[in-house]
């Protein structure tokens, strides 16, 4: 029963605990003040404290007042998240099915997850010093003809009389250490604490932008698009590589920011936002901040509370960044909309695409999907007017297509996993001054060390998995639980030294290139040899520049990447989406290769594209590189349809794991029983079912699928299923979630 009191308000706090619950508490004693909704609060739980945030102030319980507990303490000054913002995330907790606090939570930067206070301090920057003040335009000059960074930064310094924090400088200037310690050693510049100007930041005065290209009648005409929607409309900007899908960004970025809305931009990964960031910066003249969860906890505070402020315009970050406050939003994109990595694998299982489309509706503005290879549900909700298509079917400027050559190699001889074809190719275009690039989506030398004796191989002890063989570091590594030991000198099992590695990834076939190409640059580019801090940013560059001749990486090279010197790329092994388990594994496949291909002659110079794979006449296969990828996308959609897939259906996974041999599927069928008798007939239940991988990092796992024609029907059943799921109060051992809408079934 509902208590009300009118002289009470009442806090309904989401605390920091795994139940899928809200809860009331009695306001803080007046000494410690209001507590209003988006504030932290300290509230005792159990028998100890943890971390709430209220989320309303209500005139009525269901709890007998008497029975309440009072509010400890108040951790901030003032709400860090709007009412807006608070309905936002437990709408997003509600659609997921996940628990409210652990929504809410997300939204916050890592250290305000704890009761810790709000960083005051001023930021650490740099400002023009007495000697830099007194420089004089010639010497300013001779500085820019041996150094025109350097100069670039001290001129923007000269016009902050406040200093401008490292963020700043980078995001303004590209401002490096090596820069910045250049001016240091030279006395021009010393090192300050930013003070805030009126507007909240140190607020430099503004500079010469990189001037903008000419738009083709395409790019214009997708401009045009957004900018007369008249409150929120989605867009999906369907691009070939290299057609200028960033110019459009920057165009409606420009136009969103000149109205006085801030901007926020997504995308799949860390690796894409530093030369995002650089071209952001040398056309943009606002500030901007960027998130991800490479920066420090620090670092990702002060940039999350300047664009919460409004302070920072422009925000640049991957798939959390949809949760953070912008109060005057105006404009979202989403780069590389088809993204794995867009979906939240585990925990609070969210797709910051789809939220981002939300969010848009919420603030009234316009969201923009952008990719070349866009996924099956973006282009179905665009075939029912959902989304608005725009297409840029052309290359910009006078970049052409690749060519896509296809190289059988069955039964033909491989150096490894290097077919004769594709050498020659690489020998022709090296020695024409050119660069390439071979994607191999495997890292490490090899994925199996066996005994070439007995048989054994390098199985993994906690998964159902083998390990693989890292040459470099000497050890053997699981890529799924992160186990790791050294290379055995024997087989563990029968003695015998003689031990070979089969199969290759990028460690092995890169000795190859050495050998093969000796003197000739070379650089990997994948999650090993980008380890180090900026090393990937490094990497780039310099292939940017032209510095190697021979790229060879794993996805982190697939897309976004602007490489204009490569005229060939090859792509040594994408069979294995040709016949996955998974239904989504041949879209994957699709989009990969198209963005691989991608890479190739984006210049002036034409690009070759060189395709590995034992399966020629795979039909899909065929049909992609015979008609392109919206042949494939139409034939793939007409395939779902036939078999009643997404995005024709809709889906919820079910997943229990535990240490224990049965335990989650003897879980998985009491939550089959249960929900038979709920689900109305089309609703289909699939399982229980081991996972794809049974046995991970120790625990045995299961799943169990629910598929409904609607939305609105699977939502039902879930809302009936689940507080019955939480009832049952499973043993401490086992683990369950739920997915919605998954992209995974691993």
């Amino acid at each position: 029963m509902t208590r009300s009191d009118p002289r009470a308000g009442y806090l309904q706090v989401a605390v920091a605990a795994p139940l899928p619950a809200l809860f009331d508490y009695l306001p803080p004693a007046p000494a410690q003040g209001p507590a209003l909704p988006g504030m932290r609060v300290l509230v005792p739980f159990g028998r100890g404290r943890r971390v709430g945030l209220v989320t309303a102030v209500t005139g009525s319980t269901t709890l007998a007042p008497e029975r309440l507990r009072r509010v400890e303490r108040v951790l901030d000054p003032a709400p860090l998240l709007s009412e807006a913002d608070i309905q936002f995330m437990l709408w997003a907790a509600d659609y997921y099915r996940c628990n409210p606090a652990e929504a809410l939570f997300t939204a916050l930067p890592a250290r305000l997850r704890r009761p810790e206070p709000l960083i005051e301090t001023a930021p650490a920057g740099w400002r023009i010093s007495a000697a830099g003040m007194t420089l004089d335009e010639q010497a300013l000059e001779r500085l820019q003809r041996r150094a025109p960074r350097q100069a670039e930064v001290l001129r923007l310094l000269a016009a902050c009389c406040g200093g401008l924090d490292d963020e700043g400088l980078r995001a303004r200037a590209g401002a490096s250490a090596a820069v910045l310690r250049g001016l240091s050693d030279k006395g021009l510049i010393e090192r300050c604490r930013v003070v805030a100007a009126a507007g909240g930041a140190a607020a430099p005065a503004p500079r010469q932008t990189t001037p903008a290209p000419v738009l083709n009648p395409e790019q214009q005409a997708a401009v045009a698009a957004v900018e007369a929607a008249a409150g929120f409309g989605c867009f999906l900007l369907d691009g070939v590589t290299g057609s200028g899908k960033t110019e459009v960004y920057l165009r409606l970025i420009n136009a969103a920011l000149a109205r006085g809305r801030q901007v926020l931009v997504l995308v799949p990964e860390i690796g894409l936002t530093p030369q995002l960031h650089e071209r952001f910066a040398a056309r943009i003249d606002a500030p901007m901040a960027v998130l991800h969860s490479a920066l420090g906890e620090r670092e990702r505070e002060l940039g999350w509370r300047r664009v919460a402020r409004g302070q920072a315009r422009l925000l640049l970050g991957t798939r959390s960044a949809v949760f953070t406050p912008m109060p005057e939003l105006g404009l979202v994109i989403v780069d590389e909309e088809h993204d794995l990595s867009l979906k939240q694998q585990d925990g609070f299982r969210y797709s910051a695409r789809d939220l981002a489309v939300r969010r848009a509706q919420l603030a009234g503005c316009a969201v923009l999907l952008g990719s070349a290879t866009p996924s099956l549900e973006s282009l179905r909700n665009a075939r029912l007017g959902r989304y608005r298509r725009l297409a840029l079917t052309r290359r910009a400027g006078s970049a052409v297509e690749p060519r896509v050559l296809v190289a059988d190699i069955r039964a033909q001889p491989l150096e490894t996993g290097l077919s004769h074809a594709l050498l020659t190719r690489m020998e022709q275009e090296i020695g024409a001054g050119n660069q390439t690039l071979l994607f191999l989506n495997r890292r490490g030398f090899s994925p199996v060390l066996t005994c070439h004796d007995c048989g054994w191989i390098s199985e993994c002890r906690h998964c159902d998995a083998r390990m693989t063989l890292h040459l470099g570091r000497d050890r053997l590594l699981c890529h799924h639980c992160g186990l790791e030991q050294p290379r055995p000198p024997r087989c563990p099992y029968c003695e015998s030294p003689d031990l070979r590695p089969l199969g290759q990834g990028t460690e092995r076939v890169e000795d190859t290139l050495r050998q093969r190409f000796p003197g000739i640059p070379l650089a990997r580019i994948d999650r090993d040899s980008t380890r180090r801090k900026g090393e990937l940013e490094r990497l780039l560059a310099a292939a940017a520049r032209g510095e190697y001749r021979i790229l060879l990486g794993t996805q982190m090279l697939a897309k976004g990447h602007h490489l204009p010197g490569i005229t060939l790329v090859g792509i040594l092994d994408l069979d294995h989406g040709l016949y996955g388990s998974d239904f989504r594994a041949t879209e994957r496949m699709a989009q990969l290769l198209v963005q691989v291909a991608g890479r190739a002659g984006r210049a002036e110079r034409p690009g070759t594209v060189l395709l590995q794979t034992r399966h020629p006449r795979h039909p899909m296969l065929a049909l992609l590189l015979r008609d392109g990828y919206g042949a494939f996308a139409d034939a793939a959609l007409a395939e779902r349809a036939d078999a009643g897939l997404p995005p024709f259906s809709h889906q919820a996974l079910l997943r229990a794991d535990s240490p224990r041999e049965q335990a989650a599927m003897d879980f998985l069928h009491q939550a089959l029983g249960i929900a038979q008798p709920l689900a109305p007939p089309t609703i289909e239940l699939w399982g229980p079912a081991p996972a794809q991988m049974e046995r991970r990092a120790g625990r045995v796992r299961a799943q169990l699928l629910l598929q409904a024609p609607s939305r609105g029907l699977l939502q039902g059943l879930l809302g009936q299923l689940l507080p019955r799921l939480h009832a049952i109060n499973p043993p401490r051992h086992l683990r369950w979630s739920v997915d919605v809408d998954p992209l995974d079934s691993l």
